[in-house]
Formats: C-alpha cells, structure tokens, sequence
C-alpha cells in the first residue's frame, strides 16, 4: 500500500462557512494545476506530468464538491480547461508508464530485445510528440490570464457561501457522492470498461473524503480512504494491462510496424495475461461483505455528522 498523501486534506471544521472553505480548497488545487502545467510545458521530467495529471483529478473534484456555490460560467471555464489538462497530461503519462516497463531488463531472446528496443525508440519518439499540447495549453491559458481568473472565482465563491456552515454543506453534499459511488460498485463488472468506470467513481469519492476531512471522525476516515485506495492500487493494475494489451494490439494492426508483429503479439499477450491476473485478484478482493461493511461505514459517519 501507498504510503497515504496528506498535502491535500482539507483541515477546516464544520462551523467555517461553506464558501471560506471552498474559497481556500479551490485556490490552493489551482495553484497547484498552474506550477505542474508550468513545470511540465517547461521540462520533460515524467513526475511533472504525473502530478499534473493528479491535480487537475483532484481540482475537478473540488469543482463537484463545491457546486452548489460555485457560479456557473466562471467555473465552467475552469472545468473545461482541466479536462483538457488531464486529457493531455493522462495521454503523455500513459506513454511514460509504457515506455517505462518497455525498458525494464528481462530475460527475452536476443530477437524479441531487438524488437523491444524498436519500440522503445518509438515510444520516446512519441513521449516528445506527446509534451507539445501541455505546452501549447499552458501558453494560452497564460494568455487568457488565469491568474485574474482565478482571483475573480475566488471573490464570487466567498460572496455565494457565507450563510452556511462546512458541516451542513457536507452533510448535504456527501450522501448523494456515496450514493453515486455505490450505484457503481455495487453492479456486476462485465468488463473492462465498467471496472474502468468504477476506478474513475473510487477516485472521486477519494477526493471528496479529502474534502470533508475536517468533517469526518478520523478514524471513519481513515478506514474510508484505505479502502479506497486499495481499490484504485487493484483496478490500476488491470486498466494499466489492459490499456497496454490493446496498445500493442493496435500496433500490430499497423502496416509500418510488420516488421515487429511477433513481438507486439507476445507483449500483447503478456499484458493479457497480466489483466486477467489482476482483475481476479480484484474480484476475490471486492467481495459483496466487503462493499456492504465499506457503505456501512460511510452510513454510519453520513448519520452521526447529522445527529
């Protein structure tokens, strides 16, 4: 298990008004989008698109939380432009996690390391190809002077949310996000898109216990987010597998790349492989008694908060 990041909990109790607390979430995960968005148009590091793509997940799902006193066309902008961020950014990370585990020793006959290295050197090729819309993003948001943009959210957020509490809000808000979760994970997953599906809702709910930190008992808390963790650690390494797998299938659909078809079908089946590996470990894993102690949990601290 991942060693848990506490940089993004949200620390404010239940008497701050609503809008104080979204007023600091929301400029503080903006801030963070625009030095990653700066870090990464500027260098190549893969850890810069990482975190770029990890903020704008997270400053997306303040924008869920936070809604009902966001106004509506400024934060609009503002989703539009962060979709497009982890579009990009996810789209240059999953090169980098490919071109990572390509590059990995193993003990593959000479041919099949030849034919490795072929696509290692494709791979880098398109990770380059791959940084050039983060940059040209980054330079017309920079244009569109998203730092005035964001000193203008941030007056109106305050103005929308001062008769209500943190913790009322929370109460209002966190059910509906759990009930939204559950609807998902309590569906038999068929395939790999509906447990993609339920990786995306695991996150969002992730993020939104961050948010209600200083809401939650720490230790409902806590018990929350391992659990959700360990089921985005599961479901990582089956959409990883089998995004990979049908990467490599495509390749070897591809004229130019005849040459390499035995080795793209032995990686393709390998990550095949590796998927249905992964997926059954999940599946053993997220048993029914597991998800009912899980929306027990979440219950239990949904009606002390309302007590």
């Amino acid at each position: 298990m991942p060693q848990r990041t506490t940089s993004w909990l949200v620390t404010e109790g239940p008497t701050v008004p609503v809008g104080q607390v979204a007023m600091r979430t929301l400029r503080g995960r903006l801030r963070a989008v625009w030095a990653e968005a700066q870090a990464a148009a500027e260098g190549t590091a893969p850890e810069h698109v990482h975190r770029l793509r990890v903020a704008t997940r997270r400053t997306l799902a303040a924008f869920d939380v936070f809604r009902d006193v966001l106004p509506a066309k400024r934060s609009a902008w503002f989703r539009k432009r962060l979709r497009i961020l982890r579009r990009v950014a996810g789209d240059a990370r999953d090169l980098d996690v490919l071109t990572g585990r390509l590059r990995q020793d193993d003990e593959r006959p000479a041919p099949a390391r030849t034919a490795r290295a072929r696509l290692v050197a494709m791979l880098a090729k398109q990770r380059t190809v791959s940084r050039a819309p983060i940059r040209e993003l980054y330079e017309r948001l920079a244009d569109a002077d998203w730092s005035a943009r964001v000193d203008d959210l941030m007056e109106r957020v305050a103005d929308r949310g001062r008769d209500v509490t943190f913790g009322v809000y929370a109460r209002q808000r966190f059910g509906p996000l759990v009930e939204r979760f559950f609807a998902v994970a309590d569906r038999r997953l068929r395939d790999a898109d509906e447990i993609h599906q339920l990786r995306i809702e695991a996150k969002k709910l992730r993020y939104a216990v961050e948010i209600f930190a200083g809401v939650f008992p720490a230790a409902t808390l806590a018990r929350c987010q391992e659990a959700l963790e360990r089921l985005q650690q599961t479901l990582g390494d089956f959409t990883d597998h089998a995004a990979a797998a049908d990467r490599f299938r495509r390749w070897s659909r591809d004229e130019s790349m005849r040459a390499d078809r035995d080795a793209l079908a032995a990686l393709r089946r390998r990550e095949d492989a590796l998927a249905d590996d992964a997926r059954k470990v999940f599946a053993t894993w997220w048993s029914r008694s597991r998800r009912r102690a899980l929306k027990r949990t979440f219950n239990r601290s949904l009606r002390r908060e309302s007590a």
